[in-house]
């Protein structure tokens, strides 16, 4: 391997990150068995980031509720309404609303209990009405509508600026003693983690779908992984130069120790080829099951699904996308009940924005706001919705602009918290650390998890 800087080097190694490092740990971790019980004090987060703004709209529809019925959908969604009868039904007490077409093992989690529907949610800075959005000074997120703004207020719960840390890696900070001894870090990014995954004293992991990708030319060479190793440990004095090293060694290591052991790991469940999320969750799933041998409690996953920016030919695109999101989700719950993890682990739908409910003139949709989300697993309060489902009607009071770009009824604060608690964080001052605007809503937690 030829490198013709240093900066090179350290780009390098950053990408394929695994030669180095923590031999004295992976030997003992060699020794344990490759099927150590998973902890029953364990615990996992698995956020799925559907990138782009997926269209809730055309995912969770109204057949015939108490409120609306499907004419109401089909008058604001003109020719991007699905048809009533290809719609999957479900039922919310009384009300019956309908998944789209493409998601059959979702429905089926949903009508067997093990599933969740959020309704309307999204980024708030305080509880909002359409009288008091439209007021001038109203408190509104930085920047609505903007894809990387809303992205990054998403994942750091920040409303109103920029956030160095996000929720997830917040919410790690707060549980570190739980994994005392840890081999690994608690939270792993497996497809590109933005702020998320970045807590205030906690790093990332990051493990591809693929699997890590040992650094040519090094672990052949005796010689130049010394060598390697002595550069990453010289103290320059230079301290960008020292993190630098730093992340280089990390990376390393943490690779190292997936090298080492994810060999030992067999899921029997089938996940859907071809599927990029269905890769992902597939990684997820196989370190839940080296959750034992890394000495670990608590675990949280980053994953993400793109291609959700449907100005044009939404409806072929949608499907395409809710097919993936549901057969991948649908492959992974089976899994964590192959691992007797099933009650232990929650998965849960994240998107930086909705979209509007009319179309635009491209058969596509435009940038919103309020959307709704999936929350999965046996721990699940699941066969319900939680939150408001709004009014579809446009121009109603959840609508900003007679497009049905809603007004979130639910902030991500709550959405957020209701998951942290149930992972261990207690209400309160902790509580606010992860999430420093809840305080401005009544409701801290939702209920869907028990």
């Amino acid at each position: 391997m030829q490198i013709a800087s240093r900066r090179d080097f350290l780009r390098t190694t950053l990408r394929s990150a695994t030669a180095l490092g923590a031999a004295g740990s992976l030997a003992k971790l060699a020794e344990m068995s490759a099927h150590a019980a998973v902890s029953g004090n364990y615990q996992a987060l698995v956020c799925i980031f559907l990138g782009g703004g997926n269209n809730g709209h055309n995912t969770v529809v109204p057949i015939a509720t108490a409120q609306q019925n499907y004419s109401v959908y089909q008058t604001g969604r003109g020719s991007l309404a699905i048809p009533m009868n290809t719609l999957l039904p479900i039922g919310v007490g009384n009300d019956v609303y309908g998944l789209h077409p493409s998601m059959p093992e979702i429905q089926n989690l949903y009508n067997t209990k093990r599933a969740a529907i959020l309704a309307n949610v999204g980024m708030l800075v305080v509880p909002l009405n359409r009288d008091a959005y439209n007021q001038p000074g109203a408190s509104v997120p930085a920047l609505l509508f903007s894809h990387s703004d809303q992205t990054g207020q998403w994942q750091t719960a920040i409303p109103t600026g920029l956030g160095s840390s996000g929720w997830g890696g917040r919410i790690a900070d707060q549980v570190q003693a739980l994994n005392n001894g840890g081999q690994f870090p608690t939270i792993t990014s497996i497809s590109g983690c933005g702020p998320f995954c970045t807590g205030q004293s906690s790093l990332p992991a990051t493990a591809p779908a693929s699997g890590p990708v040992q650094l040519t030319g090094v672990l052949g060479s005796p010689a130049r992984s010394q060598g390697v190793q002595q550069l990453l440990a010289f103290d320059n004095g230079l301290q960008l130069v020292q993190a630098g090293n730093g992340i280089v060694s990390r990376g390393s290591a943490e690779a190292n120790t997936l090298v080492s052991l994810l060999p030992t790991v067999t899921i029997k469940t089938p996940f859907p080829a071809g599927n990029p999320l269905g890769s992902q969750l597939l990684m997820a799933a196989k370190l839940i099951a080296l959750s034992g041998q890394l000495s670990l409690n608590r675990q949280i996953f980053f994953c993400q699904l793109g291609g959700f920016d449907t100005h044009s030919a939404e409806l072929p695109a949608q499907q395409t996308l809710l097919q993936q999101l549901s057969q991948a989700v649908g492959a992974f719950y089976a899994a964590t009940q192959e691992l007797q993890v099933d009650r232990q682990v929650v998965t849960f739908t994240t998107s930086e924005f909705g979209r509007t409910l009319s179309p635009n003139g491209n058969a596509g949709t435009d940038h919103a706001w309020g959307n709704h989300h999936f929350i999965i697993g046996t721990a699940v309060k699941g066969g319900s919705m939680y939150g408001t489902f709004p009014s579809l009607t446009l121009g109603s009071e959840n609508d900003t602009n007679k497009r049905g770009t809603l007004i979130p009824a639910t902030a991500v604060d709550q959405y957020g918290a209701t998951l942290a608690q149930w992972f261990g964080i207690a209400p309160g001052s902790n509580m606010l650390q992860v999430f420093p605007n809840l305080g401005n809503f009544s409701q801290a937690n939702l209920g869907f998890l028990g």
